[in-house]
């Protein structure tokens, strides 16, 4: 319980970082041409080793492009074609495309993307899905040629990546460049000044390849409390921003300035226990399995999300090829401990549940900028902590991926099924930040990832959901929807999209908006 003290002096940090932020890129000083988006922070903007972050989608474009119902379409590629004999994707620049500085965008630059992010020395977030890429050829600068090792079927998909600019990295460390803080693409819109740790200012780039971006500045303001942000949009800062369930409800009871749109997301929150770093789950990983009886999702989704969610049991289950019979691990205690004592758990004097000297003891983190995740965190520890369990939430500015022993995690994908998954819980996988190693779940989404087939895709997510539930990664919670609090003079934003994760893809169509003053 938080003194009356502490209540005080967190207001007080609270209204400090509301005047500070307010004292730069405040509302008033922008023209009616200017929407002022409430952000988080950013300390590097690059599409080929940071996959997390809504700007990208304004600053870089990739050959393909995802539609309003997340189907792929043409972008900078205006067609392609795939050879399945030889594995090789041929895709066809349109005339014409530039760089924000200008200079001409041709298949160059995408073989230079693609090689940076493979570059190992990179370390790339994202190099699990492309490390199919056998060679890639340039027969002239509007044609790339990319010839795949195997079949990857969601590798089109995985062409909407920014495309970087070779002329101003060649022969630079990707991850050290000045660059990253000056990025320069092909979007919809370029960075025009960047104020580390109060905004980033993007203009309209009238060379972008699908038109002349209607709104003329967006200014990314950096607001990383929840609770400063629902403020800065009463006062009019802010135009628009992603905001927590409770802070929606306040603002549309307060204001009639704004429209919040609750959008469905694939984006899923779960206990991700760490197998490799953590000494507890590193003995008993079967733990995953057990605690995840423990978890009223029912109740947290009602609690924390303010019924503004779904309980989760599947990281596909928004997709097509989600099977919805596997073992979803409903909310049952006395399962948990039934099952604790059949691994050979007891309760010692303090009523802990103990094997050969060790106390089922640990820690959930959360990231303490995400209330959400932090309520999560208090949640599965109290409900965990009523049988017999020695469970504390703790919320940290910084993840210790190798020390920690389990954390609120967020993951999911709009896109194809591949996405999120392969990347996420193969053995070898870049994203694969808990050691989790599944043999059968390697093999069936390596043979998922190699087949066109619907009903063979099908065959081989239903083996690998199967797979994970006998040795789960993590134990899901909820799917979370994503309130945008939009001023009402915004219009274009497609509501009905669903999101990714971070509730990132509302800017899909961004070009496309328009102010309505």
């Amino acid at each position: 319980m938080k003194t009356h003290f502490k209540k005080i002096a967190a207001l007080a940090v609270t209204l400090i970082m509301i005047i500070s932020l307010s004292a730069c890129g405040s509302k008033s000083e922008n023209d009616a041409d200017t929407l002022v988006y409430g952000s988080h922070d950013y300390t590097a903007i690059n599409p080929a080793l940071y996959e997390h972050g809504e700007i990208n989608s304004l600053i870089f474009a990739g050959l393909t492009a995802h539609d309003k119902d997340n189907k792929l379409v043409p972008a900078l590629a205006e067609k392609w074609e795939y050879d399945a004999a030889t594995h090789t994707w041929t895709f066809h620049l349109r005339d014409g495309l530039k760089f924000h500085d200008g200079k001409d965008l041709t298949s160059e630059d995408v073989k230079f993307t693609l090689e940076a992010i493979l570059d190992k020395k990179n370390n790339s977030e994202i190099v699990s899905n492309y490390q199919d890429i056998e060679n890639i050829t340039c027969p002239d600068k509007k044609t790339v040629v990319i010839k795949l090792s195997k079949e990857n079927v969601a590798f089109a998909d995985y062409m909407t990546i920014g495309i970087l600019p070779k002329h101003l990295l060649k022969g630079k460390k990707l991850a050290t460049a000045e660059f990253n803080q000056k990025p320069v693409g092909a979007g919809p819109y370029k960075l025009t000044s960047w104020d580390e740790g109060q905004s980033i200012t993007l203009e309209k780039f009238d060379g972008y390849y699908a038109g002349k971006p209607h709104i003329k500045k967006i200014i990314f303001k950096i607001v990383e409390d929840s609770d400063a942000r629902l403020l800065q949009l009463k006062s009019g800062d802010l135009d628009m921003a992603q905001i927590e369930p409770k802070q929606a409800k306040s603002l549309k009871k307060d204001s009639k300035d704004f429209d919040i749109y609750r959008m469905n997301t694939a984006d899923y929150r779960a206990i991700a226990y760490n197998f490799a770093g953590s000494k507890l789950f590193k003995t008993y990983p079967e733990l995953a399995n057990i605690l995840s009886y423990g978890i009223d999702r029912e109740a947290i989704v009602k609690s924390a999300l303010l019924g503004e969610g779904q309980v989760a049991y599947s990281p596909i289950q928004k997709n097509k090829f989600n099977s919805s019979d596997i073992e979803k691990f409903a909310y049952n205690p006395d399962k948990m401990e039934q099952l604790l004592q059949q691994d050979g758990w007891t309760k010692n004097k303090k009523g802990i549940y103990e094997k050969n000297g060790t106390e089922l003891k640990f820690t959930i983190t959360a990231m303490a900028n995400d209330k959400v995740r932090v309520d999560m965190a208090k949640l599965c520890a109290e409900q965990l902590k009523a049988h017999g369990i020695s469970v504390k939430a703790e919320a940290r500015k910084e993840l210790d991926w190798e020390k920690q022993d389990a954390t609120i995690i967020g993951w999911g994908s709009p896109f194809d099924a591949d996405d999120h998954t392969y990347k996420i819980f193969t053995s070898e996988a870049g994203d694969n930040y808990t050691g989790y190693a599944n043999p059968a779940v390697d093999e069936a989404l390596a043979k998922a990832r190699a087949t066109t087939k619907e009903p063979e895709r099908q065959r081989y997510y239903s083996e690998f959901l199967r797979a994970m539930t006998k040795q789960m990664p993590y134990t899901f919670i909820a799917y979370i929807d994503a309130d945008y609090a939009v001023k009402k003079d915004i219009k274009g934003i497609t509501k009905d999209t669903m999101l990714g994760h971070h509730g990132v893809g509302i800017f899909w169509n961004v070009a496309d908006w328009k102010l309505e003053k």
